[in-house]
């Protein structure tokens, strides 16, 4: 199986002792670069809705990248990604094995570099893939990806001998992957908190989840899609009646 996560908007940039590979799409990531370098620190303000102190971080940044990145420019991707799926995956503490097998098999969807393994080197940056920035491809970042995103990874699942993706990402990265030209069975896991009102998915919790079930995959090398109903890290336990086709429910108790 393949597994796709979403990028984090918060960064970790300390030193890691890792060996990196390149991205798939540096190409595509430095001509995006290059057109998000030209906008003032105003314009992204406006177009990722950013406070001024961070419209003008990521403006440094935008400077800065480089189209001949370093070591010291770079940082590995799973390692440099550290919001709340980051805290769910704790890529950090992988063993060899276990990258390993996360650099086969799990893939970082990114607005700005398309697809990305594991250790891919990545430069600072953000650029959500809902931004509406415009390229001459399009008017926003999922007609300047098109296909091409589905298609690599379509590729990367022929490679493995696998037909099957688990989506742990959000909505908004996911819908960089047209179903169509991925033409892979795809199951998305939905996490829920055991509401007195019902089950209810609550964003923080289910953005965690979404990375543990993707540590889950990786630690337990798991090739069959039926074998992640056996999930449980965090209390959470598989619903099978609240479940859907390819739609696994995880649930997890309110004093958990």
């Amino acid at each position: 199986m393949l597994v796709v996560i979403s990028p984090a908007k918060k960064l970790d940039w300390d030193e890691k002792p890792v060996d990196m590979t390149e991205p798939m799409f540096e190409t595509q990531a430095q001509s995006l670069a290059e057109t998000a370098r030209d906008l003032s620190v105003g314009d992204l303000k406006k177009l990722m809705h950013l406070s001024d102190d961070l419209a003008k971080l990521n403006h440094d940044r935008f400077k800065a990248f480089s189209n001949t990145p370093g070591p010291e420019d770079l940082r590995p991707a799973a390692l440099a990604f550290a919001g709340d799926t980051y805290q769910g995956l704790e890529a950090g503490s992988l063993d060899d094995d276990e990258m390993r097998f996360a650099q086969d098999h799990l893939r970082i969807l990114s607005g700005l570099y398309g697809a990305l393994k594991p250790r891919d080197g990545i430069q600072a940056y953000r650029l959500e893939m809902g931004s509406r920035l415009k390229t001459a491809q399009g008017k926003n970042l999922y007609e300047y990806w098109g296909d091409r995103i589905a298609e690599a990874l379509k590729a990367e699942a022929d490679a493995l001998g696998t037909d099957t993706l688990v989506n742990c990402a959000s909505q908004e990265y996911f819908g960089a992957v047209p179903p169509k030209a991925l033409g892979l069975r795809i199951i998305t896991p939905q996490f829920m908190e055991d509401k007195p009102g019902g089950p209810k998915i609550v964003s923080f919790y289910a953005k965690r989840a979404r990375g543990s079930m993707a540590r889950y995959i990786i630690q337990r090398r798991l090739t069959d899609p039926e074998g992640i109903t056996d999930f449980d890290l965090g209390g959470y336990s598989y619903q099978p009646d609240l479940s859907e086709p390819d739609k696994p429910v995880f649930l997890r108790a309110l004093d958990t």
